[in-house]
Order: C-alpha cells, then structure tokens, then sequence
C-alpha cells in the first residue's frame, strides 16, 4: 500500500507511541517493560526501535564515526521513511499498538548536536506518521550521565564530553517544537524513580489514550 505524499498521512487502527530522551535515561528498558505490562494485559504490542534494525537502520546506529551532520541525518530519516512503510505502517493497520524506542524527537536533538537546524530536520522527515503520543523521558544530566560512564556510549554522541547537559537541553527545545506543530507530548523525569515506577506511569498514560481512541471510534 502507497503511503499518500502529505504532511499528515491518515490515521490507522493502532496506536503509535513513541520514547525519547537522552542517553543513559532508560528508553530501552522502559520500552522493554512498557510491551510486556500491555501483551500482559491483552493489548497487542509491536515493540520496535529506531534506528531499525534493517539493514539501513544498522548502518546508521553503527555509523556515527563515519557519519556526520547531512549525511547521518540522510541516514536516520532514510531508515524512519522505510520503517514506516515496511514495518509501523502495517503494524497500525492490524491494529497493535507500536511502541517505538526513539523516533524524530531523537532526530532534532542527535542532527542538533551535528549542527543541523531543526527545520532541515523537519524537511527529511517529512510526511512521517505522527505518535499518538510521544513520551520524552528526562533526568538530571549529571545522573544519566554517570549511569552512560557505567554503561558506556552507545554512539559518539553518548562518549562525548557533557553529551548529557547538551542533549538535555536541546530535547526542552524540541518539546516545545513538537508541541508547537500539534504532536501530543508528555515528559517524564525518570531521575530517582526505579523502571518499575516509570513503567506503570507511561503505562497509564498510554492506556489514557487507547480509551480516547476506542470511544472515538466506537
């Protein structure tokens, strides 16, 4: 099925649900945690991550050292566009609910920290199928940032020096970009709270908008 070439493809059966948030801040176990506590409760889940996990995808999340400014930012949105039309696009269409780790609010800080502004960002990604929500997960830098020395960088955006101050500070901008085009957003500083607390309260935020949807479309 053709995706329509607009800003705003219609909107499908599922739901997508979408966390963000510096490194080092839980993402991926939050998404982890977030699939199993629905498919437990009977919700059908896609669990998915962005960059994918297809080729393209791997090159992109392997490829900061090589890649830089345009050219990565090529690179992510490339894979974004392919994702959707192979991957979360039919997902929705069946029904589940996708819940991805990262998503263009990851775009608009990791090409900021290459210098990119946030509008040529917006022109890569054009058309892309907006969340139904988009989770920001938050924390004190200097917290995310020990827990990345104890983890170790992911990329070279994560081994940078201060990589935790400078994304945090670009992803407040971002909130504000992604709200101001209309994306429903919500923040969650996951500072002190264990997985297990940040889980049940991203949960019921997604629950919140699966019960708007179902009397919208009774």
């Amino acid at each position: 099925m053709t995706r329509r070439p607009s800003d705003e493809p219609r909107r499908l059966p599922g739901t997508l649900i979408t966390l963000d948030g510096p490194g080092g801040v839980g993402k991926s176990t939050a998404t982890r945690l977030v699939a199993e506590t629905l498919t437990t409760a009977g919700v059908p889940v896609h669990p998915t991550t962005q960059p994918s996990r297809a080729p393209l995808g791997e090159l992109a999340r392997h490829g900061t050292d090589t890649y830089h400014g345009m050219a990565l930012a090529c690179l992510c949105a490339a894979d974004r566009h392919h994702q959707l039309a192979t991957e979360i696009e039919p997902a929705l269409r069946a029904g589940a609910t996708v819940v991805c780790d990262r998503y263009v609010a990851s775009s608009l800080v990791l090409q900021g920290l290459d210098g990119l502004p946030a509008e040529v960002v917006w022109q890569l990604n054009h058309g892309v199928y907006r969340p139904d929500l988009t989770v920001v997960l938050t924390g004190d830098p200097r917290v995310i940032g020990t827990r990345l020395r104890m983890r170790g960088g992911h990329s070279r955006f994560e081994r940078a020096e201060d990589s935790s101050e400078a994304e945090a500070d670009l992803y407040v901008r971002a909130v504000v970009d992604l709200r101001r085009r209309g994306w429903r957003v919500a923040t969650l500083d996951t500072t002190a709270d264990p997985p297990d607390t940040i889980t049940v309260a991203i949960v019921s935020l997604i629950q919140h908008v699966l019960k708007e949807k179902s009397a919208a479309c009774p």
